[in-house]
């Protein structure tokens, strides 16, 4: 059997395990398996842990309740290439997720996208029951605007798509749904499109739905183009024109049609990453200069004067203010 039509499933419970061995089967649990972190008994409160998990490629599912810990994901066990997402949904209680230097609680219904390249605090305060989605990175950068932006942002105002991605991934585990190569193939696609929804289409993908057509079409294609690939520095109107086959001019067409230029999109964007990158705890060692080149940036005046004028401060009013 190839790579590609594995799957595995895995249940964790400590119904019927003598309190005094619950700690030692968790830690064992989150040290070997796909998501890896340290078990932090909280103090006076019993363990108690019953949950599902199945791996397909592509998409790892995971189901159930956790309460009396946190989850912590240290620097040491963040694993070098797994740049992945999971989607994170409190069905019933409350949870506390703390990563990129902000301190999340989310509710019943509500859900926050998480990285696994971050440091990450999961905390239990109420109990009930959590659903989370992990996908590879690559999967939803080509369908979300702006992937980064969406990570650590509560997620509250999807009810409807938030349930239909829960009800449908809970019904192929009940239905056996990853049974063959072909069920698995046809499920895990739809879990990535209803996941895409969940994070929302962004209004840019929402208006040209709504037109349609080839020129749409474009625009959107080199949008995305642009959001993950603006940190290079030879990227151009010309290359991204190419890459669409069609010309540079009809490309700034399309751009302006939409009410700005090429070239303020890309800076819009490279501004973007290294304000991110200015507020998270990470790249706080790293000089403003190397945050700018990094970004895309060839001439540090440049982007210090693109940046306060986009965002009314310095970068480095903006780093010292994240650190307050």
């Amino acid at each position: 059997m190839s790579s590609k039509d594995q799957s595995s499933i895995l249940n964790v419970s400590t119904n019927g395990v003598p309190e005094n061995e619950r700690l030692a089967l968790l830690r064992e649990f989150y040290r070997c398996g796909v998501v890896k972190a340290e078990v932090d008994p909280n103090e006076g409160q019993p363990l108690d842990a019953s949950f599902n998990c199945y791996a397909v490629p592509e998409a790892q599912l995971m189901t159930g309740k956790l309460s009396g810990a946190r989850l912590i994901r240290t620097k040491e066990l963040v694993v070098d290439g797994d740049d992945s997402l999971a989607l994170v949904v409190v069905r019933s209680g409350a949870v506390g997720i703390s990563a990129r230097g902000r301190d999340l609680l989310l509710g019943p219904g509500e859900a926050v996208l998480a990285s696994a390249e971050d440091t990450v605090v999961l905390e239990r305060h109420l109990a009930g029951d959590c659903f989370s989605l992990r996908v590879p990175r690559r999967i939803l950068a080509p369908m979300i605007m702006d992937v980064d932006d969406a990570v650590m942002r509560i997620i509250r105002d999807r009810p409807s798509e938030i349930r239909v991605l829960v009800d449908y991934a809970t019904s192929l585990v009940r239905e056996n749904g990853f049974a063959t190569p072909a069920l698995r193939q046809l499920g895990v696609g739809h879990l990535h499109d209803l996941l895409a929804l969940v994070l929302g289409p962004t209004d840019d993908i929402r208006e040209s739905a709504g037109r349609g057509g080839a020129k749409a079409a474009r625009l959107r294609k080199a949008k995305f183009m642009i959001v993950n690939n603006c940190w290079r520095q030879d990227l151009s109107v010309a290359g991204v024109a190419q890459e669409l086959g069609v010309t540079p001019r009809y490309l700034q067409r399309l751009f302006e049609a939409d009410g700005k230029t090429f070239s303020s999109f890309l800076i819009e964007q490279r501004l973007k990453r290294a304000h991110r990158m200015l507020r998270e705890p990470e790249f706080a060692e790293r000089p403003v200069s190397s945050i700018a080149y990094d970004v895309g940036f060839g001439d540090l005046s440049y982007f210090n004067r693109s940046f306060r004028r986009a965002y009314g401060a310095t970068p480095s009013n903006v780093r010292s203010g994240a650190a307050e």
